[in-house]
């Protein structure tokens, strides 16, 4: 397989691989631009060696979440001008696109194309709003704000990821929580 696409579904698949570690602190990724909350934001992704951050969006169609297609995933270009653009063919097919399984009106199963083990839900709560959840190795079950892949050196080919961090908040108490996995 080219390189390329390794890097690819590497990088975006390195919190799968991880072995988790529970961390209630801040964190590199905390200085990052922080994108503003729009009316169909679900969760974003950020990851070094820039601010440019990977946006998931509820797809609307006809003023209606799209049953075929739940989620929008597009690049918010901080490094660049703060532009919106679409993901690349590249992109969307082996590493940040999302598939996605209509489970009931109100439940999509979620993942990343790169790496369908780790599941997601897009799930419509009693208010009418939808989350993404997931659930943390202590068996939390938390709704999604960001996750965070750190890189410290290697090349474009072979980063060195040190950890990925999920963080949400949880259902009921809006407290925060983190999740940060060491990389072996």
């Amino acid at each position: 397989m080219n390189p390329f696409f390794i890097r690819l579904n590497f990088f975006v698949l390195l919190f799968v691989f991880a072995i988790p570690v529970f961390a209630q602190m801040t964190s590199p990724a905390d200085t990052f631009p922080l994108p503003k909350k729009e009316v169909y934001s679900l969760f974003y992704v950020q990851r070094q060696p820039n601010t440019n951050t990977i946006m998931i969006d509820r797809n609307i169609k006809d003023g209606e979440l799209d049953l075929n297609h739940p989620v929008h995933v597009y690049w918010r270009r901080y490094a660049e001008k703060g532009q919106i653009e679409e993901l690349s063919w590249i992109q969307r097919t082996f590493a940040y696109g999302m598939d996605s399984k209509k489970i009931s009106d109100n439940a999509y199963e979620l993942n990343f194309v790169s790496y369908k083990k780790r599941k997601f839900s897009l799930e419509k709560d009693t208010e009418g709003f939808w989350h993404v959840f997931t659930t943390l190795s202590d068996g939390k079950r938390i709704i999604l704000k960001r996750i965070y892949i750190h890189i410290n050196g290697g090349s474009f080919w072979s980063p060195n990821i040190e950890y990925a961090e999920l963080k949400g908040i949880m259902p009921g108490t809006n407290q925060e929580v983190r999740e940060r996995m060491k990389i072996k």
